[in-house]
């Protein structure tokens, strides 16, 4: 394909899967006005129109989606054959997007993430800290970091650290209101209700959800945390935040029996035949440094 055939094409998919100049001019860092050239020229040489254009929304024509399914393929097939030489050298460089939960992002993942850049200097990473579940593709984010169960969707994931679910009150608080036995007990105790309206429970191999109530709510899990060591009710917790607390006695865990099954702390970018070298290199740098930290010990 000559140089030109190249032209618009990136603009093009970007439009296609953003739905919106503006998005896919956000993604390429690019202005709006550049794409909206870049397509106008492309449907030229085309003798095409690509795409309806309204002021509310834009959407593919019937050769729209012809084009596109084959340039989305056109261009995977390029940015690979790219990928393959420059993974011969190993070195990440250019720019690199990830997003990850803000409390555990930034206990866990930043610090990580700034090792990783002292040790490549060539790479450039921009870090969303947000607990909204980012759109990877449609917002141009080459890395997510997530907790717990995935949903089901398209992109790679793979397990970088446990994650294990405690139900715990204080000493305090139990020696006040009694240490529940059965699931039956735990409507008659304050919980401290985190990020989730749920909590999840086993009963006989079996998930099953309980309703926790009472006075006390934050969508913070260090303020749960600081509620329970303060003997304000019951919380149920990630283990990177209760584990140590266990072992020195400031907290009991609690229906043993019952703890939902592990899950996971994931890292998931978007489905590509060969994984981008700098996204590879920094899962395994996290796996590896998660794996060293205390809290995980």
């Amino acid at each position: 394909m000559s140089g030109q055939g190249w032209e618009g094409l990136d603009e093009f998919v970007a439009v296609a899967e953003c739905g919106s100049f503006l998005r896919a001019a956000e993604r390429l860092r690019v202005s709006s006005s550049h794409v909206s050239r870049q397509v106008a020229r492309l449907e030229e040489r085309l003798q095409a129109r690509l795409f309806y254009r309204t002021t509310r929304r834009v959407s593919l024509t019937e050769a729209g989606q012809t084009f596109f399914s084959r340039c989305q393929r056109l261009i995977e097939e390029r940015d690979e054959a790219f990928l393959a030489v420059s993974d011969l050298h190993g070195t990440p460089k250019g720019l690199l997007r990830m997003t990850a939960a803000v409390a555990y992002g930034e206990r866990f993942i930043v610090p990580l993430v700034n090792e990783f850049m002292a040790q490549h200097p060539q790479l450039r990473v921009e870090i969303e800290l947000s607990n909204r579940p980012l759109d990877l593709v449609q917002e141009g984010y080459d890395l997510a970091i997530r907790l717990g169960r995935l949903s089901e969707s398209s992109m790679v994931a793979t397990r970088i650290a446990p994650r294990a679910l405690y139900l715990c009150a204080s000493p305090s608080y139990l020696q006040r209101y009694g240490r529940p036995h059965t699931l039956s007990e735990l409507s008659r105790h304050n919980c401290l209700i985190g990020t989730s309206d749920t909590w999840m429970l086993q009963v006989e191999g079996r998930e099953q959800p309980f309703k926790p109530s009472g006075n006390w709510r934050c969508n913070s899990g260090q303020a749960v945390l600081d509620a329970a060591l303060n003997g304000l009710g019951l919380c149920q917790l990630p283990d990177y935040y209760v584990l140590e607390l266990l072992r020195r006695g400031l907290l009991v865990s609690l229906l043993e029996d019952n703890r939902p099954p592990d899950s996971a702390v994931w890292a998931v970018y978007p489905q590509r035949r060969y994984p981008l070298p700098k996204v590879r290199l920094l899962i395994d740098s996290l796996k590896q440094g998660l794996a060293l930290r205390q809290e995980y010990s």
